[in-house]
Order: C-alpha cells, then structure tokens, then sequence
C-alpha cells in the first residue's frame, strides 16, 4: 500500500475499502486517508413534517457521502417529539429510511413553545439529549425546570441561545454590511446574553449544559471562563462561522443563516476557541429548505444552508492545508469529542478519503434534497470515495 500513500487514522478493520485503492483508478501520486466515522450532533432532517425539504433517506445518504456515520436530527419537526407517541413516528422512519446512525433529540418543551416541560423521562431512555433547537428558552424559570430534570435523568441540555426581545426584525449580524445595504440586524448580545443566564443556571443546578452554534467572540469568552471554572458545559460551532464573516455576504439566501455569519473579529474568536479546546464540536447545522424558500434574497430567505457533504472539504482546505489547524485536531472536533460528549460510539465506522482530489462544489450533484450552500463554486481539496457504517458500505463512488 506504500504506493498509495495511505494514511490510516482509524484502527479497525478496513478489508472492505482496501478494494478500492487496488482498483487501479486512482491516482498513484494522491495521499489516501481512512478516518473513522465522523459524527454531526446538530442536524435537521425534516422528517416527520416536512419531507419536501429533506426525508431521513436523503439526509443520511448525504451525510454518508460526507463522510458521517452519526448523526443527530434536532426536534423541530411536526409532531414535534415531545412524547414517545411523537417521538415513535420519527423512530419508525429512522428504522426504516436511515442509511447510517441516527441518533434524535428529545423537545425540551412541549411543542418548543417554551410554556411547558416536555415528557423528558419518557423521552429519555430513547432521545440522545434535549434540545429546542431553532428556539431560545425565553423564561428563566423554564429552563431552571428543565435543567433540573435533565440533570436527574443524566441528560444533557442542548441550548439553541437567542433572546428574542433583541431581534428586532433582524436577520443577519447587525455589523458593517447591514448598515451599508440596510437590512435589519441580528445583535450580538442575543446570543451571548442568554448564554450567560443559562451558565448562570448550570452553577446552580449542575446540569450538563451543551451551546448550539456559537457565532460571536463573547460566547467564546464565557464558555471559555465556564470551563475554567469546572462547569458542566461544551459547546460547538459550524464550518461557515469558520471560513466566512460578514465580508463575505452577499444578496443572495444561500449567506442567510442563524445566527448569521458575524464580523471577522467573531471569526478570528472562534478559530481561537477551535485551538484552545473551548470549542469542543464542529456540526454544520445542516438545515435543507426547498429552493423557493432559498431564492428570496437575504430579507425574505428561510434561514438555514445545507453542510454535510462539504463540511470535511471545506475545512480541510480553508484550515488544515493553510496549517492553521492540523488534521488530528480536526478529527477530534468530527469525530471523538461529539461523540464521547454525548455518548455516541465508534463501532466500525469509516470512511475512505482522496485528500488530493481537487474540485469545485457544485450543489447540483449533493445527495441532499437541500441545494444552499455558501460553498457554491468553491474549490476544494478532498474527496470521500467511501463509507462504510456497522461494518456495511453505505457510500461509495466509482473514481
């Protein structure tokens, strides 16, 4: 194999992708990688409810094709499972549809309208955590509750943090370019603010505490200060608050997110949060819209972009091959803290990687029924050619 120059990074049993080196397609001179299964605590599948945006079947083979084994859909879905009879509908597709793991998260509250607790112990001998992702808990009192049983069921609380008296019609960060073009800005203190109260929370009921997608440098800081302390708290972040800021917007819904893409200080922050261990998981949010709902410019736009099948490439180029992170610290942030975080484990899951194959992304060609992607056009270093989840191929592509 010294030919091919592959590198191993995983340590089981790698028979079924040997094959595809030997084929004779691939480049000699290429560097060849097979990672362990990579693992995305925060995506969104769409199913049940909204299948026309994405289905389990689409969204696994798409996260196959990234190079994920395990995967995490967040709960804001119809039914929202915020009872075993909601959450079964969602199992019975997994059961059925999904091409890899998939591991779903339980409704903090009923219905995540934030008035009252969801059935959490119900919930969770089945659910990987608690979480109402794409809602901010808006009452104190509510989260205490909710903190205080997740905390005597051993579950963590997976915080989407956003006050919503600070919105104000915003929908992008209320930095340089929205006073330039005149849209509506989304403020800093709206993430970080209900960050500090939840920490605040965490010190008084010692709950696992988990922060979905930080975007903004004084979420850094206190998470950073949380950790110091000794509290039970983690967070993650995605690739695109990695690799953009708000110098890079543009009229156009693939760039419109939540949080949104923040100033390049907020980025410098987060890369720094990326080396220092403060930010724990890099999950891409994937979040799948049909392409009406995208094509309404930064205004009218659905937030969310789709990143599962550009989140290894992305990063490696913009990151490791610069040398602003190493590749191990990348496997740490894709594959064992999110998985070690919330006790998701690594069986014989892997994957197979041309980390010299050079493309440009093209959403045309994603598994995904979702096409937005900030990353369109790009060009890209790194290739999966394969997948493998349970010891079954369940990607693979003929080079």
């Amino acid at each position: 194999m010294t030919q091919y120059q592959l590198l191993k990074y995983y340590s089981g049993n790698v028979q079924s992708l040997i094959p595809l080196v030997h084929k004779g397609k691939l480049p000699l001179s290429h560097h060849y990688a097979i990672f362990p299964g990579f693992c995305d605590v925060h995506v969104h599948f769409r199913e049940p409810g909204f299948s026309y945006k994405e289905t389990i079947a689409s969204g696994s083979a798409a996260a196959a094709r990234g190079g994920y084994t395990a995967v995490c859909p967040m709960p804001n879905l119809k039914p929202v499972p915020d009872s075993p009879e909601h959450l079964a509908l969602e199992e019975a597709l997994i059961e059925e549809q999904a091409r890899i793991h998939v591991y779903p998260y339980g409704a903090i509250t009923v219905g995540q309208r934030g008035e009252a607790l969801a059935d959490l112990a119900a919930l969770a001998p089945r659910v990987v955590a608690f979480s109402d992702d794409g809602h901010g808990i808006q009452r104190d009192e509510m989260m205490r509750a909710a903190m205080l049983e997740a905390k005597g069921l051993g579950k963590l609380i997976v915080a989407h943090c956003e006050d919503n008296s600070l919105l104000k019609g915003g929908y992008i960060h209320d930095g340089i370019y929205a006073r330039i073009h005149g849209h509506a800005g989304i403020c800093s203190e709206s993430e970080w603010g209900q960050i500090r109260r939840d920490l605040e929370l965490v010190r008084e009921t010692g709950c696992g505490y988990h922060v979905c997608h930080i975007s903004t440098m004084e979420s850094v800081s206190l998470i950073r200060a949380a950790k110091a302390e000794g509290l039970d708290v983690s967070c993650e972040t995605g690739p695109h608050y990695l690799v953009l800021d708000e110098n890079d917007l543009q009229e156009d819904g693939r760039f419109k997110m939540n949080p949104p893409l923040r100033s390049s200080e907020d980025r410098k922050a987060l890369i720094e949060g990326i080396l220092d261990g403060t930010i724990d998981c890099i999950a891409t949010d994937h979040a799948p819209h049909s392409a009406e709902e995208k094509a309404k410019g930064l205004r009218g736009s659905a937030f969310g972009i789709v990143g599962l099948e550009t989140a290894f490439p992305v990063l490696y180029t913009k990151l490791v091959l610069p040398g602003i992170l190493s590749l191990e610290k990348l496997l740490e942030l894709m594959v064992y803290n999110p998985r070690k975080r919330f006790g998701i484990p690594l069986g014989e899951d892997y994957s197979l990687w041309d980390l010299d194959a050079a493309y440009a992304v093209e959403p045309a060609d994603f598994l995904s029924k979702g096409r937005a992607t900030p990353f369109a056009g790009w060009q890209v270093r790194g290739k999966c050619l394969a997948a493998v989840c349970g010891g079954r191929m369940v990607y693979s592509v003929d080079p």
